[in-house]
């Protein structure tokens, strides 16, 4: 392994741009740079050299042992004299056999799901060879084994043939078929076999009862569970094994809190607290996503000095999972994690984990290095690193080689491997081994996010290797993931983002006579693509077939039936299309308005007037939604006049109330009728009529556009006397304002003679001052956070425009406002990674860039045309 590191360190350093990425934007990935790896070392040799420090050489026996009876598999399953061979190459090796060597043997194959029938062939021999006899610690293993591995009908013929022959000594019978049903998932049978035994006055001893009470608590059965911990109890078998079951009770009901105060207790009554209990709670805090509070546990935790290794490593691999890694090294760098007295191994992890986060690779090397001459064991987070490591290296041969020996050192991928390794493949054009990559993580019950199926089925379309794409599909219906089409959907929305829509509506057929019941987004997604290539006719042939299992909104309506406006002979299919909506579902208003509504989207307020006419000649009269999407109709296309028509036409029919008033309002703002909605907001104001929040919103929006501040002004002065607040959306926009321009604050300025100084309007304009560069103010984050507050409610809008104040002098002050963000549970979207970005790139800071432009293209992200002109 040193060998290996000290070749690739040689030449990182022949080849200077092995550090150097390119971006690659349009595979949204970042593509390494040539590092000729191939000169460093074959990637057999690679693994080779990773073996000895993966995998201890105390296993070599272990590792041949496997490797006889995998070649047996291999050869034949049923073959005599292939069971034979493999009988005397296991007996040629000399293996002295005893309880504690077959729990070895049957432990180690435990890893890997491939090896459990190799454990059962193991378990078999051994059993045949004279002089020696199974125990219930080696049936309770191979039980175990076959759990594991879900093979339910195996160990039940394991425990009948048991129960016949009874193989082991008459004292033990019982309590061992106990432990069998038990373990197999039967946890009734093993209650009632419990009871006859104690009906005949034997008991079970304290290996016996753990392991039912282990298996009662893992099938749920929580009261059996209790009354199992009381006789546990009751004959003072209570010890460091039943304390870690019982808080894994708590933790399978979900009772965190519950379970923390168990172990406080134990602490308190001096009891003995394992490292294990605590990496179950930990686990558990993770699934719940609660990964600081977890973080916090294992601080207090690693004060009383209990050896709390595993459970780091439960802790890290979560995060790493749950794709938090950005998060995580940050809380360790807050909390000064790695200056106590946590796992070397932690140390180690969080600190290759966050030099390859920069890019840092040659110090990766140098830290890997270290590991291996301190004797330091990598765990799972290690290997994941090292593959990651690898791709990120330009070296992904030596990383798919790696990631092929997985089984032998048993490993299992998490969300950031996988990404990196298929993305690497992808980029790398070796496309069939990123298939296989991904198949095998949906055999083995790993379904990856939506990323990795966008890069992998887009490079599989431009190799017209669609089949693949389908046994993809096929092979998560077929694993039963819940729900079905939950697995379909991202195959479904890859093949319509590759533009490769026919293909997905085929596929869609095909899955549907699997399993009929198909998401709302897999319709979503396939309407939008046929509406995109200007098929109006299939989209609406989905659109009803999506009616049959779920509700379409109108924004869906609105869609189909601007695409069909714009097909030829428009008219015709727009009134098909209503038609079938009438003869398939009552008439309704509802409808009629997604038809009205659409056909005003799609600039033919004429049909919509028509279908506003044919629903009165059906006898419905117009709602009030009805008579507001007219109006709305008319001035989205630029028909003023017959909007005031109309609207003089509703008020003779109903009296014209808030909800009327105010859509009337909004609508004229949005075509750009400013004056026309100041005088309708004046006119409901003095027919006392109170006008809406979203009037003062766009209005007050529509009024900053036209530069005109001070009627703005005066609006937002007027929505604090009559609501007591302003709103967020009024706030971002005059902040976003003050950044281009300080003519808002002049406007503040000569607004204030008639303010008090301490009123929020006051405050608000010093705060636009502030961000015009008009007002010289303390800028720390938490300052200008606690002036915002004083003013309106932040949201993450807010924030955004706060990280362009901030990134428009020092960027290093916009991460500290990034972490200030998650901190306070807001999700950082698109613009707030691009702002970075962008910010980062205009500095040349081009190394920083890569970084959080990959992690923003792992969540899904995009970034503006304006930064992509900078890359």
């Amino acid at each position: 392994m040193i060998k290996l590191l000290g070749s690739i360190k040689s030449t990182l350093l022949k080849f200077p741009n092995a550090n150097s990425y390119s971006y690659s934007y349009s595979r949204l990935s970042l593509s390494p740079s040539a590092t000729g790896s191939s000169s460093v070392h074959r990637p057999k040799d690679a693994v080779a050299s990773l073996r000895d420090w993966f995998k201890p050489p105390s296993t070599a026996l272990l590792h041949r042992i496997f490797t006889i009876l995998g070649s047996q598999d291999q050869a034949a399953r049923d073959d005599a004299s292939s069971r034979h061979a493999a009988d005397l190459a296991l007996s040629q090796l000399n293996i002295h056999l005893s309880d504690e060597f077959v729990l070895r043997v049957l432990s180690y194959g435990r890893r890997s799901s491939k090896d459990v029938l190799s454990c059962l062939k193991f378990y078999d021999w051994a059993g045949r060879q004279p002089g020696f006899q199974h125990t219930r610690a080696t049936f309770h293993a191979i039980l175990k084994t076959l759990s594991k591995a879900k093979l339910t009908p195996l160990m039940l013929g394991l425990l009948r043939d048991f129960m016949m022959r009874r193989c082991i000594q008459r004292a033990r019978y019982h309590e061992t078929l106990v432990m069998g049903y038990a373990i197999a998932g039967n946890p009734g049978m093993a209650l009632q076999l419990f009871g006859r035994m104690r009906f005949q006055g034997i008991d079970l001893d304290t290996f016996a009862y753990h392991i039912l009470l282990n298996a009662l608590v893992d099938q749920r059965c929580f009261d059996a569970a209790s009354m199992i911990a009381q006789q546990i109890s009751m004959r003072g078998f209570e010890n460091g094994v039943t304390y870690s079951i019982l808080v894994k009770y708590w933790c399978k009901q979900n009772k965190l809190e519950e379970a923390e105060a168990y172990l406080r207790r134990l602490v308190e009554s001096r009891k003995p607290v394992s490292g294990h209990a605590v990496s179950i709670i930990v686990n558990a805090l993770c699934k719940a996503n609660r990964f600081k509070h977890a973080a916090v546990l294992l601080e207090e935790f690693t004060e009383l000095n209990v050896p709390l290794e595993h459970a780091y490593g439960i802790w890290l691999h979560n995060v790493v999972q749950r794709g938090r890694l950005n998060w995580s090294l940050d809380f360790i760098n807050s909390k000064k994690l790695l200056n106590k007295d946590v796992p070397r191994l932690f140390q180690f992890n969080v600190s290759v984990l966050r030099l390859l986060r920069e890019y840092r690779l040659d110090e990766v090397y140098d830290l890997l290095n270290e590991m291996v001459k301190d004797g330091i064991l990598p765990d799972k987070v290690t290997m994941n690193a090292v593959i990651c490591f690898f791709c990120k290296a330009g070296m992904v041969d030596v990383a798919i080689e790696l990631y092929n020996s997985r089984s032998d050192f048993g490993l299992s991928l998490n969300r950031m491997t996988y990404y990196h390794l298929i993305n690497n493949l992808c980029s790398s054009g070796v496309i069939d081994e990123a298939y296989h990559v991904l198949r095998n993580s949906i055999r083995e019950g790993y379904f990856p996010g939506k990323k990795i199926f966008a890069i992998l089925v887009d490079a599989l379309c431009r190799e017209g290797k669609l089949d693949k794409i389908k046994e993809l599909a096929v092979l998560s219906l077929e694993l039963k993931f819940r729900p079905c089409y939950a697995a379909c959907d991202p195959f479904i929305v890859a093949l319509c983002k590759a533009n490769r829509v026919e293909d997905a509506y085929l596929l869609h057929r095909e899955l549907s006579r699997l399993n009929k019941d198909m998401s709302r987004e897999t319709y979503f997604h396939l309407i939008h693509g046929f509406c995109k290539l200007n098929r109006g006719d299939i989209a609406a042939t989905l659109l009803l077939e999506m009616q049959k299992l779920h509700k379409p909104n109108r924004k869906l309506f609105r869609v189909v039936i601007c695409c069909l406006c714009h097909m030829q002979s428009p008219g015709n299919q727009f009134f098909k299309l209503l038609e079938m909506q009438l003869s398939y579902f009552k008439p309704s208003s509802r409808i009629f308005n997604y038809f009205i509504d659409g056909a005003s989207h799609a600039r033919k307020p004429e049909l919509a007037r028509e279908v506003f006419e044919m629903m009165q000649r059906s006898g419905i009269s117009p709602s009030l939604n009805s008579d507001i999407l007219m109006l709305l109709s008319y001035l989205n296309n630029g028909r003023t006049s017959d909007a005031l028509s109309l609207f003089n036409d509703v008020r003779q029919r109903r009296r014209a109330g808030r909800k009327l008033y105010s859509s009337f309002v909004v609508g004229l703002c949005k075509a750009e009728n400013v004056d026309y909605a100041l005088n309708f907001m004046r006119e409901m104001r003095n027919n006392n009529v109170l006008p809406s929040i979203e009037c003062y919103e766009r209005l007050i929006q529509s009024l900053c556009r036209k530069e005109s501040y001070g009627l703005a002004v005066s609006l937002v002065n007027e929505l604090e006397k009559t609501r007591g607040y302003i709103t967020s959306f009024i706030g971002n926009i005059f902040l976003l304002h003050s950044l281009k321009t300080n003519k808002l604050y002049e406007s503040f300025v000569r607004f204030r003679e008639l303010q008090d100084p301490t009123s929020t309007m006051s405050l608000l304009g010093d705060l636009t001052g502030i961000f015009s560069g008009r007002i010289e103010a303390n800028q720390d984050i938490e300052n200008l956070e606690k002036f915002i507050a004083e003013c309106f409610l932040a949201d993450v809008y807010t924030y955004n425009i706060l990280l362009m104040k901030l990134s428009e002098s020092e960027v290093d002050r916009a991460f500290e406002l990034y972490d200030s963000i998650c901190e306070k549970g807001y999700e950082p979207n698109r613009w707030t990674y691009d702002i970075i970005v962008h910010s980062l790139l205009k500095r040349g800071r081009r190394v920083e860039a890569r970084r959080w432009l990959e992690e923003m293209l792992e969540k899904g992200f995009d970034l503006t045309e304006g930064t992509k002109l900078l890359i």
